[in-house]
């Protein structure tokens, strides 16, 4: 699927320069529903290799109603920028746009390992691959970068809102009963009650809705045939 031909900043940069375009860029997440009908829903995941010098993204597009998938596809690239944290997507997300360039079919909602805008300058992965792409995007985390929250149900679909400053960034989301909640935050142009709502229809008995339960497994896979 083709992407944007002139990139909107470079990824070599510094990480002061980084903060600063996460500063430009948070005013343009939309954080409320803009999208159509949705028909298919993909997950992202992204492993390192050798070391961590090498960067892999896996993409798996599934139906939205069956939770079928329909195609997977897969990207490794040297990484350029270290692991800083609040700075994840200028590490991964070089990798991610080569591994969604190779997709047929654009997905209707992508879900994001990683935080949409529960993140401390509103612009964690998930919002930021958002916004390049024009895409609606989930930020689907399995661990907290921001903010506090008051203690979960433990049943399934039990949620509770994520404060950071006075401000909703995102809730703490039980996705089945014995596990630790993930943290789902709006990404782009998706609303927090839409998002959670797609989170758990996606949730098939285990701790991380399929698409992105899928992604990770196809990674991992990928890289026990390279050992």
């Amino acid at each position: 699927m083709p992407l944007p031909s002139i990139p909107p900043h470079p990824w070599d940069v510094s990480p002061e320069a980084a903060m600063a375009i996460q500063h430009q860029w948070r005013e343009r997440v939309i954080r409320e529903d803009y999208l159509g009908e949705i028909r298919t829903v993909a997950g992202v995941d992204v492993g390192f290799e050798d070391g961590g010098r090498v960067a892999r993204a896996a993409v798996v597009v599934l139906d939205f109603s069956a939770l079928e998938p329909r195609q997977k596809v897969l990207a490794r690239k040297v990484v350029t920028f270290p692991y800083i944290p609040g700075l994840l997507s200028f590490r991964e997300m070089p990798v991610i746009l080569e591994s969604l360039a190779q997709l047929s079919e654009w997905p209707d909602v992508l879900l994001v390992d990683g935080q949409g805008i529960a993140h401390p300058r509103r612009l964690g992965i998930a919002s930021h691959l958002g916004v390049w792409c024009d895409i609606p995007t989930v930020g689907v985390a399995k661990s907290r970068l921001v903010g506090q929250h008051a203690p979960v149900e433990d049943r399934p679909g039990a949620w509770q809102p994520l404060y950071d400053q006075g401000e909703v960034v995102g809730a703490a989301l039980r996705t089945r009963s014995g596990v630790k909640p993930v943290y789902v935050s709006i990404g782009h142009r998706v609303s927090l009650e839409t998002a959670l709502d797609l989170v758990m229809r996606c949730a098939r008995g285990f701790r991380l809705p399929e698409p992105l339960r899928l992604a990770h497994q196809f990674a991992s896979q990928f890289e026990k045939v390279q050992k």
